[in-house]
């Protein structure tokens, strides 16, 4: 009794686009929550959040998969800022000045930041002047910004830049988020005591 053989290209046409991607993800190789990683454009990849003080030292970290977009994380960023004082007291959780770049313009971040009389430089996005133009007089006034003081932002990127000397924090080797955010902490700490 003879077998028909298969046809190869047959074979292959089905398991074309069965592979992993974005869009439609394997619940069998999806990564687990606690290890921070997700697929963006780059591929697999973990997104540092980082609030620094005035000389690029940090002072909260959040981590989080690839993916996820920075607005969200914004006030849990806020809310993780703790600067022990010199003295007695309870510490420091609101900045004097918060400067972010047009990811975090949004009316609810002002609105959060004016309750807690906090100075915003957040430049607005070009769709969000353009809905205001558009809405005429109801669109209301445009956000107060000042660009001499947003030419502070270098700071937090340079406060990246510091962090990312680290070949391990660049390149995330580890497999855990919470190991990974301990060497972003150590890296921190390393640059508080040099400054």
């Amino acid at each position: 009794m003879a077998r028909a053989r298969r046809d190869p290209r047959r074979r292959r046409a089905a398991t074309r686009g069965a592979r992993w991607n974005h869009k439609k993800p394997l619940p069998w190789r999806a990564e687990p929550v606690d290890h921070g990683i997700g697929r963006s454009r780059g591929g697999l990849t973990t997104k540092a959040h980082l609030a620094v003080d005035g000389k690029g030292r940090p002072i909260a970290v959040l981590l989080t998969a690839g993916q996820v977009n920075d607005s969200p994380l914004f006030p849990l960023v806020l809310e993780a800022i703790k600067v022990a004082r010199v003295g007695p007291g309870r510490p420091r959780t609101r900045p004097a000045t918060v400067i972010a770049d047009k990811a975090y313009s949004a009316r609810a971040h002002r609105a959060a930041l004016r309750r807690r009389r906090i100075t915003t430089h957040i430049p607005e996005r070009a769709d969000q002047i353009a809905h205001r133009r558009r809405r005429g007089r109801h669109g209301g006034r445009p956000p107060k910004f000042d660009a001499e003081a947003y030419r502070g932002r270098n700071v937090i990127e340079r406060g990246f830049n510091l962090l990312k000397q680290w070949r391990g924090i660049a390149t995330r080797y580890d497999k855990n988020a919470h190991v990974y955010r301990g060497a972003i902490i150590l890296r921190a700490a390393l640059i508080w005591l040099r400054h």
